[in-house]
């Protein structure tokens, strides 16, 4: 039997992505190609739209990399959207409760388990090759994650992570710090607590729990702490980090 990207993620294998926020496939596929597990196409703050979706799709694809997408946001079009494009999984922003996870993982299947739209001639539906008696074979390769970034979503971490079709919580520092009042303090207990928390309701449920990281002194301590799906920075924070190495380099050896 062929073990699936979501298989990987709930056989509790660590797996480093990156987030692709630049609007360009080709700074999409650089990223894919340095060895990342997945790579997450971002149109909820990144520069690209729906119309560039599909070609940065296409060009991590072909780095034997996993295309995710996080959408504009969690309703059912934009979720469809990005699925039958091609997206093995989604990331889903902002839900705040048990019961808008429980909302927004029926768009991520078919019916009878779900609600998202039947159109077997999209990419997400392997272009036809799938008749209708077998769409819950694409069902179960769907990867599902919801983001904590709320002191609802916290509040409800252990219920959501047991939810069906909810396989990895997956933490935003910046929004979680900052919706707790300590924002960018990520070191305060408070927000250490809360990271704590997530892992435990991830681990209590068979789920992954997940973080985006930019700093590569936390990448240890939050490994030691749980986290298996973990972000390492993004396209456009490599893009910063070079050009200030470069330039501090080059500063130093003219002075």
């Amino acid at each position: 039997m062929t073990t699936t990207f979501r298989d990987r993620i709930l056989a509790g294998e660590t797996l480093f992505g990156s987030w692709a926020g630049l609007g360009s496939p080709l700074a999409a596929e650089l990223v894919a190609r340095a060895g990342y597990d997945w790579v997450l196409v971002d149109l909820e703050h990144g520069s690209g739209t729906e119309a560039d979706l599909l070609a940065h799709l296409t060009a991590i694809e072909g780095t034997g990399a996993t295309a995710l997408v996080r959408p504009q946001s969690g309703e059912r079009l934009r979720i469809g959207r990005a699925l039958d494009l091609g997206a093995t999984g989604v990331i889903i922003p902002r839900l705040d409760s048990t019961a808008e996870a429980k909302e927004a993982v029926t768009f991520l299947r078919y019916p009878p388990a779900g609600q998202r739209g039947v159109a077997l001639l999209t990419r997400g539906a392997r272009l036809g090759t799938v008749g209708h008696a077998d769409v819950g074979s694409l069902n179960r390769d769907i990867v599902g994650v919801v983001q904590v970034e709320s002191p609802g979503a916290l509040r409800d971490a252990r219920e959501m992570a047991a939810i069906d079709g909810v396989d990895v919580l997956f933490v935003g520092p910046a929004d979680l710090s900052h919706s707790l009042g300590i924002p960018g303090q990520f070191s305060n207990p408070t927000y250490q607590a809360a990271l704590r928390s997530v892992v435990e309701a991830c681990r209590a449920a068979g789920k992954a729990a997940g973080i985006l990281l930019y700093d590569h002194a936390s990448f240890g301590p939050h490994l030691e702490l749980g986290f298996t799906f973990v972000g390492l920075g993004a396209d456009a924070s490599f893009v910063v980090s070079g050009a200030n190495a470069a330039l501090a380099s080059a500063r130093a050896a003219r002075a």
